[in-house]
C-alpha cells in the first residue's frame, strides 16, 4: 500500500508551521516533508517529530544562500537552486554541508538538492555539465552520512526558467553522476504537464532503482487528489503493482495546496487519502 507523508510547506495553512506536526498525526501521517528546515533549531523539529510519532522523510537543501538569513532571502528573491548554476558551486557546498547537518539530527534518508534556474546566457550543456560535477561531490558527502540525494524535474508552467523539466533528462543526469545514492524525485504534478502519460513513466522508471521519491497533486490547480483530471486511484494502484513488482519501498510527498485553505480545510480535504491512513 502506497505510504504518504504530509507537506507541511503546503498543507495545513492556518496553523503555523510548527503546530502542524501535531495536525498531520492527528489525520494519521505517519511522514512529513517540507521545503526547508534552516528557520528553526533542528532539536525544535525533532522535538515536535518525536511528539507526534513521524518520520522526517524529505527537506530541500538551501535555494542559494550561505547562510540561514542569506538562504531565506536567496527563495524570496526568486532563487530556486544553485546546482546546475556556473559560479555558484560554493553556494550549492555549503547548502549541501547544512542540509546534512539537518538531515543527521532529524534522520532524513534523503535530501532534495535543488537544481535552479538555468543562468543568463548559459547554455544547457554547461548547466549539465556542472550539475554532475555539483551531484558528484554531493553524492561523495551524502554517502559519508548514509543518505541519498535527490534531484526534480519542475514544469516550466510553475517554475518559467528552470534547467530540469523531464524524466528523461533527470535519469540521464543521474547516470552519468554514477552514484547509487543519487536519484530522481518523480512529482507526478509536474510530470503530467509536462509530460503525461504517468503510469507509463511510472512503470519505465520505478525499475529502475533511480526513483527516490513521489509527489503528489492535482492538476491543474495543485489542490488535493480529486479536484481535477488525474485517475489517482488508477495512479495508486500502479504504484502499488509496480512497487511490488520491482521491491520499491519509498515515500510520496503530498506536495498540495488544499483547496480549502480555511481552518480545517485540509483535514476536510483528505476524503481521496480514506484507506490510505
Amino acid at each position: 500500500m502506497p505510504r504518504f507523508a504530509a507537506n507541511l510547506s503546503m498543507m495545513y495553512p492556518d496553523l503555523p508551521f510548527l503546530d502542524r506536526f501535531e495536525a498531520a498525526a492527528k489525520d494519521g501521517f505517519k511522514a512529513v516533508e517540507y521545503l526547508f528546515p534552516y528557520a528553526f533549531p533542528a532539536q525544535e523539529l525533532v522535538a515536535r517529530l518525536k511528539a507526534n510519532g513521524l518520520q522526517q522523510v524529505l527537506f530541500n537543501t538551501p535555494p542559494g544562500g550561505t547562510d540561514s538569513a542569506s538562504f531565506t532571502q536567496a527563495w524570496e528573491s526568486g532563487s530556486r537552486g544553485t546546482a546546475s548554476v556556473p559560479g555558484r558551486e560554493a553556494e550549492f557546498r555549503v547548502g549541501i554541508e547544512q542540509a546534512l547537518v539537518y538531515a543527521d539530527a532529524l534522520n532524513c534518508p534523503r535530501i532534495h538538492a535543488m537544481v535552479g534556474l538555468r543562468a543568463s546566457g548559459a547554455e544547457a550543456e554547461a548547466a549539465d555539465a556542472t550539475l554532475i560535477s555539483n551531484l558528484q561531490w554531493a553524492a561523495v558527502e551524502a554517502a559519508k552520512a548514509g543518505r541519498d540525494v535527490l534531484i526534480e524535474p519542475i514544469n516550466t508552467r510553475s517554475v518559467p526558467g528552470f534547467h530540469l523539466n523531464r524524466q528523461d533528462h533527470a535519469h540521464r543526469i543521474v547516470r552519468a553522476v554514477g552514484a547509487d545514492n543519487v536519484k530522481v524525485q518523480m512529482d507526478l504534478f509536474h510530470c503530467q504537464i509536462v509530460e503525461g502519460d504517468l503510469s507509463a513513466k511510472i512503470a519505465q522508471y520505478l525499475p529502475t532503482g533511480r526513483v527516490g521519491h513521489f509527489q503528489i497533486a492535482e492538476v491543474p490547480h495543485r489542490h488535493e487528489p480529486g479536484t481535477g483530471e488525474v485517475n489517482w486511484t488508477h495512479i495508486f494502484q500502479t504504484i502499488d503493482k509496480v512497487s511490488a513488482e520491482c521491491g520499491w519501498d519509498g515515500w510520496i510527498g503530498c506536495e498540495y495546496n488544499p483547496a480549502d485553505a480555511s481552518a480545517g480545510g485540509t483535514s476536510r480535504g483528505l476524503g481521496w487519502a480514506r484507506g490510505y491512513l
